[in-house]
């Protein structure tokens, strides 16, 4: 309780956390916006029906905008599979890599691709989406109410489009005005809301089969998501510590340094980005088989069921790769230790320079080993326990991770503006981090 009175004594930080909560509001009211001229029943219906295939977990990545038919039925995806494809180009052109070594500027350019390849892509499956839902007509469901061919095409594209690029600026805007990582926060918003939903399912099995569903099992589910929650808080907390020894140097009559620091490495350098960046990628191809009367990419849209074998194959193997990917953007040992060699500081026992560099290298490559597993492990285990018991969809690990490392990030970065400004942040004050007396 503390904590909020803080939060909102900060004038600063209440800003930015009222606009955050505004911009996720209006989020959620435009999922209830729906596409011109598709019967949202019908399509309530067919996403249900097949709840337990793709367009049930497409539905839980968009917070329930597929099955409104939304204008935000796309969801963020677009934007994330176009950044995706920006920073592999990064590493494979030159002209690329070196405007993202201009700093800001060269950011700002980078971004303005990934815009661009958005609108590209959000077209591409908005065109896809467009036809799937009038060929409903022909399989005997009335969920196109007048398919007038290129007119509502037409319109099912550019309303779908217009909804995922506003869905971009939405979250540019709460990363830049407002607390948190807006991306990362839209994802979070839409699974929190299948909150009640999946309760109700929950609820629903309890009543239709008390056999399967009796307290023992819900107890044991209800432990299991628990134990799941603490130990991703546990990895997602857990960092190595680098000691770094600074230099005396005497200024005057006075000595300065000679005090020792730590360099944290986290487990998990990349956060969620990983399961995200998989998912994303994995969604596209399936997006457009499913919503395809393609023969051959029916049966790829069969086979990268999120329960089959090739799909979790695969889906592992990104994981792994976009964790030591985004890592290896994110964190330059290199860099690092050329910085601690200009502030007179050196990892005890190693030369400064490139023999810091490769020990913190060969430290990072070890962390993220063990946090690429770690990130597969919760992501996939949870699936057969899901088949097994077959309980609702919010329950996979992929979206619990988002929820619990949305949430966790956003903690910190809520309680480093209540630390720098000497309010006591979620800890408490047993952690040092108290108000100054």
């Amino acid at each position: 309780m503390n904590v909020l009175i803080n939060i909102f004594k900060l004038p600063e930080l209440r800003k930015r956390v009222l606009f955050t909560l505004g911009m996720l509001a209006v989020y959620r009211l435009g999922v209830f916006i729906a596409v011109p001229g598709v019967d949202r029943t019908v399509m309530s219906e067919l996403v249900n029906s097949g709840s337990g295939g793709f367009l049930g977990y497409f539905n839980m990545f968009t917070g329930g905008a597929l099955e409104q038919v939304s204008v935000f039925a796309l969801g963020i995806m677009p934007y994330i599979s176009a950044s995706i494809i920006m920073q592999l180009m990064t590493v494979v052109i030159p002209r690329l890599e070196q405007l993202s070594k201009e700093g800001e500027t060269g950011r700002r350019k980078i971004n303005q691709y990934s815009r661009y390849g958005t609108v590209g892509l959000a077209f591409v499956q908005g065109y896809f989406i467009a036809n799937w839902l009038e060929s409903q007509n022909s399989a005997g469901s009335q969920l196109v109410l007048e398919p007038d061919g290129f007119g509502f095409e037409f319109m099912t594209v550019l309303t779908l489009t217009g909804g995922t690029v506003f869905l971009m600026w939405l979250g540019e805007q709460i990363t830049e005005r407002g607390i948190g990582n807006g991306i990362s926060l839209i994802i979070f918003g839409g699974i929190i809301a299948n909150f009640p939903s999946a309760m109700y399912q929950l609820f629903q099995k309890m009543q239709d089969d008390p056999e399967n569903f009796g307290p023992m099992t819900i107890a044991i589910l209800g432990f299991g998501a628990v134990l799941v929650i603490a130990f991703i808080v546990m990895m997602e907390r857990g960092q190595r510590r680098i000691t770094v020894q600074y230099a005396k140097r005497v200024v005057g009559q006075r000595m300065f340094g000679g005090n020792a620091n730590y360099l944290p490495l986290r487990i998990n350098s990349a956060g969620v980005i990983p399961p995200i960046f998989a998912s994303s990628i994995l969604m596209f191809p399936s997006q457009i088989a499913a919503w395809s009367q393609n023969e051959w990419l029916q049966k790829l849209s069969e086979a990268l069921r999120y329960d089959g074998w090739l799909y979790i194959t695969v889906y592992v193997a990104m994981c792994v790769f976009f964790t030591y990917f985004y890592t290896a953007i994110q964190f330059n040992p290199t860099d690092v230790a050329d910085n601690l060699k200009k502030q007179n500081a050196s990892v005890p026992g190693i030369r400064p320079g490139k023999r810091t560099a490769e020990y913190i290298d060969y430290v990072l490559n070890r962390l993220t080993f063990v946090g690429a597993w770690y990130i597969s492990a919760v992501c996939v285990l949870p699936t057969f326990l899901q088949t097994k018991f077959n309980v609702p969809f919010y329950y996979g690990g992929t979206s619990l991770l988002i929820v619990v490392g949305v949430a966790l990030d956003t903690a910190q970065q809520i309680e480093s503006h209540l630390v720098t400004r000497s309010y006591e942040g979620f800890a408490g004050p047993r952690g040092g981090r108290g108000r100054r007396k």
